[in-house]
């Protein structure tokens, strides 16, 4: 790199994102259990909506989304003029870094939450504080005692990727009257939708002035290839992220289908009641196996072995059968497996394979199918 050439404070110290694996070399039909994608894909109203926009791929998007913020106030009860999408919920993560962070800021998040946290962090020049979680949940008391003078954004995803667990409203809403006054909470909601009854911390940032939520459409709306994601936050800071968003940075596809998506409730509930099931079943099979993993409150387990050796081996017998999970190491767990929860066939497959992977490493008792 040219010694005169240098790019802004905290770029360089970035480590690049690896996103899930969704090949395995030599094989040709793989199950990807890696990205924690909706198996059941799109709604069929989110599709034709897709399908519909073909015919004007030479026009411009709208630029204010009014469609879609509509659509999103109407079905959760919200302020639409509250409302900023981006290009997934990452996009207006970074927004609020961009907007509330700099050079001698700090930015507060927990040890195990998502990368893109310290990546937005490090690319504005702000420092990223990691705060220890408490048995792989968030510690409200560590979070608190972590904020300085310095803080400016906290960030909290609940439930939390990749560990599956989530902090109570009491304790979020505690931990939002306790940090920095001139500090923003916010709560990332990617996963808000599996946990039933959930806002996502909507009451909260409707009671509060310093509290913003984000979501997305990648998860359980099958929508993670068209990348859209919302915010919802006081006025105040709302405008501020509008100043500073792109007029297109979503197609026209996308805010279509998202509208589609958010309006097809019937399809949600079904999602999140078959990901319940199978989330389930798979947890008691892993458990049986004697392999710990916590209540997950999302689309995937995390599934902990005695080391990392023993998990990436296990890694590898997935993969040796086409089933392509997650390795966690890059947020501090080595020793665990992150695995969506697919459909039936496949949690089948999982439980199977980590079976056989046992009983010949380990000598294990295999499992039976479910009942």
């Amino acid at each position: 790199m040219s010694a005169t050439i240098q790019p802004q404070p905290g770029i360089l110290q970035i480590e690049l994102y690896k996103s899930g694996k969704s090949a395995v070399e030599g094989m040709e039909h793989v199950v990807k259990l890696s990205s924690n994608e909706n198996p059941l894909g799109a709604s069929d109203a989110a599709k034709v909506a897709y399908a519909r926009e073909m015919h004007s791929l030479n026009r411009y998007p709208s630029s204010d989304h009014i469609e879609l913020r509509t659509a999103i106030a109407q079905i959760h009860d919200l302020d639409a003029d509250r409302i900023i999408c981006g290009a997934g919920s990452d996009e207006v993560i970074t927004f609020l870094c961009q907007a509330y962070a700099g050079p001698g800021d700090e930015v507060v998040y927990t040890e195990h939450g998502f990368l893109m946290y310290p990546i937005s962090t490090l690319a504005v020049g702000a420092t990223p504080v990691k705060v220890a979680e408490k048995e792989r949940v968030a510690d409200v008391d560590a979070i608190l005692a972590a904020c300085t003078p310095k803080t400016r954004l906290v960030f909290i995803a609940n439930p939390n990727n990749p560990t599956g667990t989530m902090i109570s409203g009491r304790d979020m809403a505690r931990l939002a009257a306790g940090i920095p006054e001139k500090a923003l909470l916010v709560i990332d909601g990617a996963y808000a939708e599996y946990v039933e009854g959930y806002d996502g911390g909507t009451a909260l940032v409707d009671k509060l002035d310093n509290v913003v939520m984000t979501r997305t459409f990648s998860k359980i709306y099958g929508l993670g290839g068209l990348r859209v994601g919302w915010g919802y936050g006081p006025r105040h800071v709302i405008d501020v992220l509008n100043r500073i968003r792109g007029p297109f940075n979503l197609s026209s596809a996308g805010l279509a289908s998202a509208e589609a998506a958010v309006r097809d409730v019937g399809f949600v509930d079904k999602c999140r009641k078959e990901n319940a099931r199978m989330r389930k079943w798979l947890t008691l099979a892993l458990l049986e196996l004697g392999i710990d993993c916590d209540t997950s409150f999302a689309n995937f387990i995390l599934a902990r072995f005695a080391d990392e050796v023993q998990a990436e081996a296990c890694n590898q017998a997935l993969a040796n059968e086409g089933l392509i999970v997650r390795q966690v190491a890059a947020y501090g767990l080595p020793n665990c497996l992150r695995i969506t929860v697919g459909d039936e066939a496949s949690c089948r497959r999982v439980a199977h394979t980590i079976s056989n992977f046992f009983n010949a490493v380990l000598s294990e008792p295999a499992i039976e199918g479910p009942q």
